[in-house]
């Protein structure tokens, strides 16, 4: 029995009580005497249940399902198996921007922008037919798709759509833009059909619109590349 305890009970019997190793020695000896009283372990007291609401961050919760649910999975799909790389590059779009206005005084319907860069994608792709392309992972293969079938991002209280513009590189401007109008309505009134969101073999992301001057885009999944314009503003250039 540690020697605190039996101090804390002894009487001394030296001068004005005081404890003695006599006294600490005969405590010890009639302390190992007594019979041992085993107490029975105490029950840990139990912690402080929580509440259900306690363990969650207060919030609202929405459901991802519908178009916004196969939105993240295909976006998340393609972080996981497509290892992206971002390019920047700045050009000058100012010739660009001269064609666009005598296109539109010329009369007739209004060239946009979006067809024209959509023009300048499907070019590019007949350069580089890799960039229109997928990846066959059962078969290890690259398969270089014929036809450009031309995604292009719209925002909508729906969340983010990629509607199709099927067979790109055979539009002209004009047919171009009709077709990027009648499916940016339809994008917004909620009436896409599957087929015209599915199919796209290359997206064209014109985040400029937000006033950006560039961002890392998900590639859509499956397909191998995407082009992002960033917003038109003047600048500084040097002509050679």
């Amino acid at each position: 029995k540690p020697a605190y305890e039996l101090c804390a009970c002894l009487v001394g019997s030296g001068p004005d009580g005081l404890i003695t190793r006599a006294d600490v020695e005969h405590a010890a000896r009639a302390a190992a005497s007594a019979p041992t009283v085993v107490r029975p372990p105490q029950a840990a007291a139990p912690a402080p249940a929580q509440s259900t609401s306690a363990t969650h961050a207060r919030g609202t919760r929405i459901p991802l399902k519908g178009v916004r649910g196969a939105v993240a999975d295909k976006l998340s799909r393609s972080r996981r198996e497509i290892p992206d790389a971002t390019c920047w590059v700045d050009a000058d779009a100012t010739e660009l921007m001269h064609a666009r206005v005598r296109m539109n005084e010329a009369g007739g319907p209004k060239i946009s922008l979006l067809a024209l860069l959509a023009r300048i994608c499907t070019a590019a792709l007949a350069r580089f037919p890799e960039l229109n392309s997928t990846v066959d992972m059962e078969a290890r293969e690259v398969v270089r798709l014929d036809a450009v079938h031309l995604g292009f991002a719209a925002q909508t209280e729906r969340g983010l759509v990629v509607p199709v513009v099927k067979d790109a590189h055979t539009r002209d401007a004009e047919s171009l833009s009709a077709e990027f109008a009648r499916l940016t309505e339809a994008a917004r009134t909620g009436t896409l059909t599957p087929a015209e969101l599915t199919g796209g073999t290359f997206t064209l992301n014109n985040y400029g619109v937000f006033g950006v001057d560039g961002s890392t885009p998900i590639i859509n999944h499956p397909e191998a590349a995407m082009l992002g314009v960033g917003r038109i503003v003047p600048k500084p250039w040097v002509h050679e």
